[in-house]
């Protein structure tokens, strides 16, 4: 059955009756979750299979943000806390191998719950480098300042998704580190350098150029585009995701109804489409904005096609695993760098 390029959120815990019409009607790709869609382990797994039924196509992608830390969006009492990014960063400093095992542990009990729940993609891991005076939307989400480093845990991360049955989306790409602005809020503006951009920003996406599915930023790198965030420049799209840092898989926009675009939703979803996304991304679950995204993206084919179909094979059954072991462990490991989740 034929899709349309977009990922869509929905209004609440369950479908209305008009979501339900118009998600038969515009046949998105992909679905994506957030705090408002969920109340407890039943209600998640049954708007999950609702969701598929409702397009008839059982291996139809559903996401959600859960990074650990502020970005997480199932969390108590239904389901434990992770610890942000930095944890792994500063155990990392302490000694290598533990922060890498640190992250990696994280990941797969991340990707337990999300399996338990029929959710099979995490918008994680990240390989944003925020550099000081940079926006807090970073922060404590980030792996570190070195670019090393961050792709290093960046890897374990994806690691321990793909240990669980958990495809990831790596984000922000080309980098968000450098913004000095929310892009929930306005369009933030970087003045650096290229040279310096692809040996620190470019470089910690290099080494995870592979991985199935990426997430692009809202964010006008002025040494590239003077003109246009790098998710709606094709210049930026081309010259550095495809080629400089080599990424091929899916790319899809972060969400298109953030204020950093700019114009209507239409426009904006057309721009994404123009530039070389292969899927639009809307988050908030407004009807009215669904249906202009829907009516700009095209139906799924050629390259992008083949993209999301191979981003899709790369989905695996989880393997054996100890959860009590494993959140023992990764507490232990938290506790030894002083932290807590």
């Amino acid at each position: 059955m034929s899709t349309r390029a977009f990922i869509t959120g929905i209004s609440g815990p369950s479908l209305t009756d008009l979501e339900r019409e118009f998600l038969r009607a515009a046949r998105p790709w992909g679905f994506i979750l957030f705090k408002r869609n969920i109340q407890d382990k039943a209600q998640v797994s049954s708007l999950v299979k609702e969701l598929r039924d409702t397009v008839d196509r059982q291996d139809a992608p559903v996401l959600i943000d859960q990074e650990g830390g502020r970005v997480q969006r199932l969390g108590p009492p239904n389901w434990p806390s992770y610890p942000p990014g930095a944890v792994f960063s500063a155990l990392y400093d302490t000694d290598s191998r533990l922060g890498l095992t640190a992250a990696r542990l994280s990941a797969r009990l991340i990707a337990a719950d999300l399996a338990d729940l029929g959710i099979d993609v995490d918008c994680l891991p990240l390989a944003d480098v925020p550099v000081e005076g940079a926006d807090a939307v970073i922060g404590n989400r980030a792996y570190g300042t070195e670019p090393g480093k961050v792709a290093a845990i960046a890897r374990a991360v994806t690691d321990g998704l793909a240990q669980g049955g958990v495809l990831p989306v790596l984000k922000h790409i080309p980098g968000h580190g450098r913004a000095t602005a929310d892009t929930h809020f306005r369009l933030p503006v970087v003045d650096t350098p290229r040279d310096e951009l692809e040996r620190t920003d470019f470089a910690a996406f290099r080494p995870l150029a592979d991985l199935p599915m990426a997430m692009t930023a809202h964010v006008v790198f002025s040494a590239l585009d003077p003109a246009q965030p790098a998710t709606t420049s094709a210049t930026i799209i081309e010259q550095v995701i495809r080629n400089d840092i080599g990424f091929q898989g899916l790319l899809m926009s972060d969400d298109v109804s953030m204020n950093a675009l700019a114009g209507t939703i239409a426009e904006r979803t057309r721009a994404i489409v123009a530039a070389g996304c292969d899927m639009v991304l809307h988050c908030n679950g407004r009807l009215d904005e669904m249906r202009e995204v829907a009516a700009q993206t095209p139906e799924l084919a050629g390259k992008a096609l083949m993209r999301a179909n191979a981003a899709l094979a790369c989905r695996k059954p989880p393997q054996p695993f100890d959860r009590i072991a494993a959140r023992r462990e990764l507490d232990d490991l938290i506790g030894r760098a002083g932290m807590s989740a």
